[in-house]
């Protein structure tokens, strides 16, 4: 099986192409063929492709599988992002205007299929476009604004609005596509060492506390970084920083990504960056993930509306259902029997199409063990709140109570945990992250991983101190470098 085309309905494929299956989304995302599959090339020509839809988790979970998907999920989401239209560079802008010279009305919509344009004067911007937004089925609106033509919407569309004159074109450039290999995406370079730090003074709980927030800048100043934080309302300047340091709370549909995203087009180092925001965020990710590398977890079961009954009889009760995005113990609730497990998976289904349960296992603590750059950085022991299951205990208003904690040096933590949390980091990527585990005896288990994890003076700076800072600045300066070294003498 060289490829596989998700469609919604098989109807939406009528074509065939040697080598390629075609697959429902529901079939792609439920059946253990598709998990257990190795190396396919997936080509998701879903309707939708909003968060947590369907064709939202063809691409994320393709993701998790090792399937080489087309669109991505960071292509997905960008897309989705208000100002995608206005990430197009000057020699875009300049190919639009090329293009669209002899058009005579002030409006223009352009379809791009697999990188091509069935009208052959704008097969340039059509594969400039595509390169941008790596996405099988683009549409780009042009409005010309007195003197030039701008980008007013771009996105994917939808194989239903493709107009009946465009098929077969469309399948004869899928076809084309499916046979031949693209050329990565260029990214621009850094010049400068200069660390933004963003930073949300209004958030009730932030990953860093102030006094860590200083002990941030005063590491980076003193290895020669100049040091500014950042709010959301600095977007405009993040490509002005060679370095992008994310210490508000992340989340996908959120502004943290899209500075994320945009220091990472512009050519920055970025922590997090928005491949870890979009992984870590989500949990049905990251349970499919740990099952692909063979890192123990607990029992877990991808739940949607047709297998909801099958979770009590292969988890047993009580179990314990998690949002997708749930963040600091919200949206993970314990389940105890089968009457509230219809209830809460209404719920949750009403806001994700897939969710996580997973067996429930108590423990006295969880594990913290922080990675940065696939090697173990500290090692802290959260223990559960009072007459609670969880380290976080929330009352109806919202009001939280957390157990106590104890960070120590990573040589003196248990050597299998340590080593299950580098290998469930080094699964996600090469940043920063923080991985939760539980220990019974001899067995660890892998919880989740966390991109943005807390830095906190006080916690995890315990047993390291100054030197905790360092090392997470020194991670940017070794990027940096190597950036630089890259580029040769000479270099602007």
């Amino acid at each position: 099986m060289s490829g596989i085309v998700v469609v919604d309905q098989l109807v939406d494929w009528p074509v065939e192409v040697p080598g390629v299956d075609v697959v429902t989304a529901w079939e792609y995302l439920t059946n253990d063929v598709f998990t257990r599959l190795r190396g396919a090339r997936v080509y998701n020509l879903c309707r939708r492709f909003g968060y947590q839809s369907t064709g939202y988790y063809v691409s994320l979970l393709a993701g998790a599988r090792g399937h080489r998907i087309l669109p991505d999920i960071i292509t997905v989401q960008d897309l989705k992002l208000a100002e995608s239209p206005g990430v197009v560079g000057d020699e875009i802008e300049e190919l639009i205007e090329a293009s669209l010279a002899r058009i005579g009305s002030s409006v223009y919509v352009l379809n791009v299929y697999f990188g091509d344009s069935p009208v052959k004067r704008h097969q340039r911007l059509a594969r400039a476009l595509f390169n941008l937004f790596p996405a099988p089925l683009l549409q780009a609106r042009f409005v010309f604004r007195g003197e030039d033509w701008r980008v007013e919407a771009l996105g994917p569309i939808a194989l239903g609005e493709v107009p009946a004159a465009h098929h077969e074109f469309l399948y004869q450039s899928a076809r084309e596509y499916f046979t031949r290999r693209r050329a990565p995406r260029r990214r621009r370079e850094a010049t400068r060492y200069d660390l933004a730090i963003l930073v949300n003074e209004d958030e009730a709980e932030p990953p860093s506390n102030p006094r860590a927030l200083k002990l941030f800048e005063k590491a980076a100043e003193d290895l020669g970084f100049s040091v500014d934080f950042l709010d959301k309302s600095d977007y405009g300047h993040v490509a002005e920083y060679d370095a992008l340091l994310i210490r508000e709370t992340t989340a996908v549909n959120h502004h943290t990504y899209r500075f994320a995203r945009r220091g990472a087009r512009e050519g920055l180092v970025v922590v997090d960056d928005p491949e870890d925001i979009l992984r870590c965020a989500n949990k049905v990710f990251l349970a499919q993930l740990l099952a692909r590398h063979r890192i123990p977890q607990p029992k877990s079961l991808v739940l949607h509306r047709a297998n909801v009954a099958d979770a009590g009889r292969q988890l047993g009760f009580p179990l314990v259902l998690k949002q997708p995005d749930s963040q600091f113990s919200q949206g993970v609730i314990k389940v105890e029997n089968e009457a509230d497990l219809k209830r809460e998976t209404r719920e949750f289904l009403e806001r994700s199409d897939l969710i996580v349960a997973q067996a429930f296992e108590p423990t006295e603590y969880d594990w913290r063990i922080g990675v940065l750059d696939g090697k173990p950085l500290y090692a802290c022991r959260y223990y559960m709140a009072a007459d609670h299951w969880q380290v976080v205990k929330r009352d109806v208003r919202g009001a939280k109570k957390e157990g106590g904690h104890e960070t120590l040096d990573v040589a003196d933590a248990p050597p299998k945990v340590v080593a299950a949390a580098v290998a469930a980091a080094r699964a996600v990527g090469r940043g920063f992250y923080g991985v939760d585990l539980k220990q019974f005896g001899a067995v660890v288990k892998v919880i989740e991983v966390n991109d943005n994890p807390n830095i906190d003076h006080g916690v995890e700076d315990q047993f390291l101190g100054p030197l905790l800072y360092r090392q997470i600045v020194e991670f940017f300066l070794r990027r940096l470098e190597a950036q630089t070294n890259s580029r040769g003498p000479g270099a602007d």
